[in-house]
């Protein structure tokens, strides 16, 4: 297998008193060789997401052919597929061979293009010092994060790892899957679909979602400037959060059998989702709103909502963020229903004029840090729909899922992310991941009302956070 020689690494360290200890950082590569000179362009919606990381974690249990150095191989099979995965970033000029969107990536302020070589991904190994019963009992949401490891972009982006995969043991030997990566190469369907791939090559199969590598995909050419679209007129003039925000925020995850599900269903309108139920009951108890008409980003995968729709396996980012509206003085079921009611009436034509404005903002020459990256994910309470991937498919071992998979998105400052998650059961059953500040987090994890609903909390907010 093509990969460098094991390292003790430096700076791998997990905090005081963790019962992770990472040990060793090594680089995975294709056991297929990249064609020389072959590259990947990133779409508007790609180079949009520069503020921002996606991280999938799958949990799997102890089973006969499961061991560090069979995944590391599986690992290596599946990167044949993905050739974007193992290359690195470069800005767009001189990028011979970038496809359609090549001839407008000419200056340095007109995006992103990967490199298709064979650098390959960071590994990082690690040891947890419990079993995984033991871990899902009593980790914590930050303490989670110690089973994923990342590097931000330093100054030279041509030798930088967009992908980092960390494995982790614990005592009984299972595993815990970490991947993270820049979200300019991949939303959470594609991270988590990649775990499908992995999962094939580990079973000598093949993946039902295949890569679908086609950059001109969402590539736009409008013949005059676009009007800019509300929202992301107004998150590009807000002040970017400061660095401070970010470490101020804290995570925890709900998790809500199918049963309690049903019953939050019963209660509302007939007809409405469970993400509208969910996004609709976290909105109303993370604000304490008691009246009034307010806004509530919404994330929603657009892959299957194109009159074109896109394979599930699209590479790349496929995040259009609209703005719902609803009385929450009207209470849960009307709030669902105006959420449900603003999900399906989403446009086509809605996401298109906000790729033709993000390519255009990202072409003209602008003053200053006018064409910047801003914050994509916030500072407004941003809720993102993910309950559609199916995550539980990457079975490792043909006939066992996953024990529990888990998503964040990194860089989501300001007044949070609540993403909703298919749950292990299937069904209607889900998880909720929220990233708050710390005393949201706290607050929320108590909620009496979230937890009336049935929420059972699984990675909850550290000790010495509540108000």
């Amino acid at each position: 297998m093509p990969s460098a020689a094991m390292t003790v690494a430096a700076g791998l360290a997990t905090g005081p008193g963790s019962r992770v200890t990472r040990f060793a950082k090594s680089t995975a590569a294709s056991v297929t060789p990249v064609r020389p000179g072959k590259t990947h362009a990133l779409s508007p919606l790609d180079n949009a997401m520069e503020r921002h990381t996606v991280h999938v974690l799958l949990y799997l249990r102890a089973a006969p052919g499961l061991d560090r150095e069979q995944l590391k191989e599986s690992l290596s099979e599946a990167l044949s597929l993905y050739p974007a995965m193992t290359g690195r970033l470069t800005r767009g000029e001189g990028s011979e061979g970038a496809g359609a969107a090549s001839a407008d990536a000419a200056p340095a302020h007109r995006g992103w293009v990967v490199k298709c070589n064979d650098a390959g991904v960071r590994i990082v190994d690690a040891r947890a010092a419990v079993t995984l019963d033991e871990w899902l009992a009593t980790a914590t949401g930050d303490e989670e994060m110690e089973l994923l490891y990342y590097e931000p972009m330093g100054p030279e982006p041509y030798i930088w790892s967009p992908f980092y995969v960390q494995l982790t043991e614990f005592a009984d030997k299972s595993y815990a899957l970490g991947l993270s990566c820049t979200h300019i190469h991949n939303d959470p369907t594609a991270a988590a679909l990649f775990f499908h791939a992995w999962a094939a090559a580990h079973r000598r199969t093949t993946s039902p979602y295949p890569p679908f590598l086609h950059a001109p995909a969402l590539a736009v050419s409008p013949t005059s400037p676009p009007p800019p679209p509300p929202l992301l007129a107004e998150k590009a003039s807000a002040p970017s959060p400061a660095s401070t925000d970010a470490a101020a925020m804290s995570s925890a995850t709900f998790h809500f059998p199918a049963s309690a599900v049903r019953a939050l269903l019963s209660s509302l309108e007939p007809g409405t989702t469970p993400f509208a139920a969910l996004a609709a009951l976290f909105w109303l108890r993370i604000t304490g709103a008691a009246d009034g008409e307010r806004e509530l980003t919404l994330a929603l995968d657009f892959r299957k909502r194109m009159y074109a729709p896109l394979p599930l396996g699209y590479y790349g980012s496929s995040v259009h963020f609209t703005r719902a509206r609803a009385d929450l003085a009207s209470g849960l079921p009307a709030v669902a229903a105006a959420l449900d009611r603003h999900v399906a009436g989403v446009p086509e034509e809605e996401l298109w004029r906000a790729l033709e404005w993000l390519h255009v903002r990202r072409q003209q020459p602008q003053e200053g840090d006018a064409a910047a990256p801003f914050q994509m994910y916030g500072p407004e309470l941003t809720c993102a729909a993910l309950d559609h991937v199916l995550t539980y498919g990457a079975e490792f071992v043909a006939g066992v899922p996953p024990a529990r998979v888990s998503c964040r998105v990194g860089g989501a400052a300001g007044e949070g992310l609540v993403l909703v998650l298919p749950a292990a059961e299937g069904g209607e059953a889900r998880d909720v991941v929220v990233t708050l500040p710390a005393e949201a987090t706290a607050r929320i994890c108590r909620d009496a009302e979230v937890l009336r609903h049935g929420a059972k909390v699984v990675f909850g907010a550290k000790a010495g956070k509540e108000e």
